[in-house]
């Protein structure tokens, strides 16, 4: 969110202004109070256009700041509703820039794009006149020093809309910034806007950072930027138990080991849930290549635990690991959750091909388990899932 963007940003020496957050409007009054000028009263979600929403307000006193709070908690913005504001002190504005480094994968490299004419229009800008936006690739190796933030800053024409020693600050600016970005390991980093003051101070007012996953065992803070009342239970039970889990809005639970086969599993079932009212995938679950009975009780449990699903496709395919031991990882996943008081009543449909998944098939038709049924292609695993799913509506 955009007051965590601003802890990373001070840290790394940009310069902002004050603030601090609220989750109710006295505690709102109570900051602006503290700040003692005009605020701004901010909603902080994971989305733009919060202006254009109603979500940012000018408050000239406390009471107003209050009030402007209470206005603007419980706004819904474009599916995100407000949870906390961020009361910031004021500034006159005498100009707005755009900046912004981002990982530009087409061309397997880094990316600065900039322009002097920065604000809310900044999309609109990029549509209607693209050549007001500076794109200048930057070399993941030598990055950005004062001679590559200069010829960002020559590119955008950052010289011909500012004085010297605005251009002089908008040059470090960018190589904090930069800082930013490779310290914090993201992949993006946007400042709209970047503004200089009628004094010509120059403020990041305004900043949006994605960090990468990939890169959070680096770093231990950033579990302190994580929004737990924004995540589905759900999917944050399943990160816990380091699951690949994504919920959706449909009634046929799935398990699938590796992403490419999940995905396809999602299509065909609801392709074949059209046959049935419009039965559809309710997760991707990849257990990936290790489904040992503890990964895969750990899948069906979350699964299971979606008041949502009514029917469960495990759709394996037998590689590094082969379908006899998925099998009996399925079967003493199912004994796992019972002993555990777990109460199974939800059909699970079985999909097994490739390594051993003949020996694979026998283990689960000898064992018999009630809530089990095996079917050997995935287009009929697909058809059977969705129809079971559509008699337990």
């Amino acid at each position: 969110m955009e007051y965590q963007a601003k802890q990373l940003f001070t840290a790394h020496g940009v310069p902002g202004l004050p603030g601090e957050t609220a989750d109710d409007p006295e505690h709102a009054r109570a900051i602006a109070e503290r700040i003692g000028t005009t605020v701004v009263v901010k909603a902080q979600v994971k989305t733009g256009g919060r202006g254009k929403a109603g979500g940012v307000k000018l408050a000239d006193t406390p009471e107003e700041a209050a009030a402007k709070a209470q206005a603007i908690l419980g706004l819904d913005i474009k599916g995100h509703v407000v949870h906390r504001v961020l009361v910031t002190e004021a500034t006159d504005i005498a100009a707005e820039y755009y900046v912004s480094f981002l990982l530009d994968r087409a061309n397997r490299t880094y990316l600065a794009i900039a322009s002097a004419e920065g604000g809310m229009e900044i999309e609109q800008l990029a549509v209607e006149r693209p050549e007001a936006l500076a794109k200048v690739p930057v070399d993941p190796l030598a990055g950005v020093d004062e001679a590559k933030a200069r010829e960002i800053v020559d590119a955008a024409r950052f010289p011909a809309h500012a004085p010297p020693a605005v251009v002089d600050a908008i040059v470090d600016v960018l190589v904090k910034l930069w800082a930013v970005f490779v310290e914090e390991d993201a992949t993006l980093v946007e400042v709209n806007p970047l503004v200089r003051t009628p004094d010509d101070r120059v403020l990041a007012i305004d900043g949006k950072v994605s960090l990468d996953d990939n890169a959070a065992f680096r770093h231990p803070s950033h579990e302190a930027f994580v929004d737990k009342s924004a995540d589905d239970p759900l999917e944050r039970a399943a990160k816990e138990k380091d699951l690949n889990y994504v919920k959706l809005d449909g009634e046929v639970g799935i398990i699938g080991n590796g992403a490419g086969l999940v995905m396809s599993t999602l299509d065909v079932v609801a392709y074949a849930g059209e046959e049935f009212g419009g039965v559809r995938p309710a997760n991707f679950l990849d257990i990936g290549g290790g489904a040992s009975a503890q990964v895969m009780a750990n899948g069906l449990e979350i699964i299971l635990s979606d008041p949502s699903v009514r029917s469960v496709f495990v759709n394996v395919f037998g590689g590094i690991t082969a379908c006899d031991a998925v099998a009996n990882g399925i079967i003493a996943a199912v004994e796992m959750l019972k002993a555990r008081g777990e109460h199974i009543d939800k059909p699970l449909v079985v999909r097994l091909d490739g390594n051993n998944a003949r020996e694979g098939r026998r283990i689960l038709d000898e064992t018999e388990h009630d809530v089990v049924e095996l079917v050997d292609t995935m287009d009929d695993a697909a058809r059977r899932v969705a129809e079971l799913a559509a008699q337990g509506a």
